[in-house]
């Protein structure tokens, strides 16, 4: 036996990340054979069609021109005043609730969610989501010591799944008083499908049948990291007007990031904006999720949190980045056109994809289909029931003719 001085919670994790394994399978492959033949459809970052990481243009201007000291000075635990109204005021844009609202800054999208399930749940407990999911949530949850459970994201006709989602929600708060439900949209990672208004009123129905019990406390935390990349900017926001209003014991947490939005993915800086009827509920969230940071990170990125703020003052500048990240858009739209209607040709199943960085295929067995997709120098990730294409990393001339590859390996492999 391996002689080990970690605590009893702590044996045995170690890190295993698909992505980043398909990603270093990419990469020796483009060593091997060069650039141009290999197609790496793993990186969840955008790239030009030159395949070059690519930054908005004028976020880039705007970042060399920071001054130094406020780049490199320490920045106060809940963030820059500046950053979180910049960050709620972006979020919502017209589509600002009737509610009370706050936020506090944290180390990307990923903090977010590290705080919420440790403040919003106890240990032991369920936290929910669809069964096509990012996979650190299962990660975030066992190192808080809770579990991840999940309900079907897709019924029959590939809509959102609102019974299912109903019948998990009820079972899980039958043993439970707190529950925190993790919805990733618009623009879902890996799926790239977008709940419609009508279906966000349902996922709320249920929300606030349950929160007719006052023992019951729901925790809507909305995973919002591709929302910059999910339509234009206020329709595809109109549904953050639904979390106005909702009875006390419903908090919704919005996970901002400006990892996507901003092409600011290694500076890791996001914030969780809470959204609540209830002031004290508010004020309660600052202070909690602000101790936790202070326990856990300290303070965030200074420079990127100025970075935002100075793009939001000034209208100008913000319209120009939204012009360019638009442009940016229109090219992984593009892309993501021609896969589905290759797709819808060639007779090969997808999941219905709506807007975003990722598609995916489904698959019996999605690792060997991978494996499969090597033999033509294609470089996916293999989820646990499918196969997801990174549309923002894929240049249009290699995405062509690339679901019918993909079709070919499933039909290899599932014969």
């Amino acid at each position: 036996m391996t002689f080990s001085l970690a605590a009893s919670h702590s044996k045995g994790k170690f890190a295993t990340d698909k992505i980043f394994g398909a990603s270093g399978a990419a990469a020796l492959a483009t060593t091997k054979y060069g650039k141009e033949k290999v197609v790496n459809a793993t990186i969840g970052a955008f790239m030009d069609e030159k395949e070059v990481l690519a930054c908005i243009p004028t976020v880039e201007k705007v970042l060399r021109n920071i001054p130094i000291n406020d780049m490199i000075s320490y920045a106060p635990i809940a963030g820059l005043p500046k950053y979180l109204e910049s960050a709620i005021d972006l979020t919502f844009a017209d589509s600002r609730p009737e509610a009370y609202i706050d936020a506090v800054a944290t180390a990307g999208g990923t903090g977010v969610i590290h705080h919420t399930i440790w403040n919003y749940s106890e240990v032991g407990d369920t936290v929910i989501t669809s069964d096509w999911y990012w996979g650190p949530y299962q990660a975030l949850c066992e190192e808080a010591l809770r579990h991840l459970d999940t309900f079907t994201l897709f019924d029959e006709n590939q809509n959102f799944n609102t019974a299912a989602f109903a019948a998990k929600v009820n079972s899980v708060l039958s043993k439970q008083n707190n529950l925190i439900i993790i919805i990733n949209a618009p623009a879902h990672n890996p799926t790239g499908y977008s709940l419609t208004d009508s279906e966000w009123e349902q996922v709320i129905a249920v929300c606030k049948e349950q929160a007719k019990n006052p023992d019951k406390r729901i925790i809507l935390l909305v995973d919002i990291a591709y929302l910059d990349f999910a339509g234009e900017k206020n329709t595809c926001r109109t549904f953050l007007k639904q979390f106005g209003s909702l009875p006390a014991n419903i908090l919704t947490v919005l996970a901002f990031s400006m990892s996507k939005g901003y092409t600011m993915y290694g500076q890791r800086t996001g914030a969780m904006i809470g959204v609540s009827s209830d002031k004290d509920v508010i004020r309660e969230f600052v202070d909690i999720n602000q101790f936790t940071s202070r326990a856990t990170w300290s303070n965030i990125n200074r420079g990127a949190m100025s970075l935002l703020a100075t793009i939001y003052q000034d209208k100008t500048i913000l319209a120009q980045v939204e012009q360019e990240r638009s442009a940016f858009y229109q090219l992984i739209r593009n892309r993501a056109d021609i896969f589905m209607r290759e797709a819808q040709e060639s007779g090969l199943n997808m999941l219905p994809y709506r807007a975003g960085f990722f598609l995916t295929i489904p698959a019996k067995d999605p690792d060997a289909v991978c494996e499969k997709l090597h033999d033509d120098l294609i470089y996916a990730v293999p989820l646990g029931k499918g196969v997801r294409i990174a549309v923002c990393a894929v240049p249009s001339n290699k995405i062509t003719g690339m679901a019918g590859k993909v079709l070919k390996a499933i039909s290899v492999v599932d014969k």
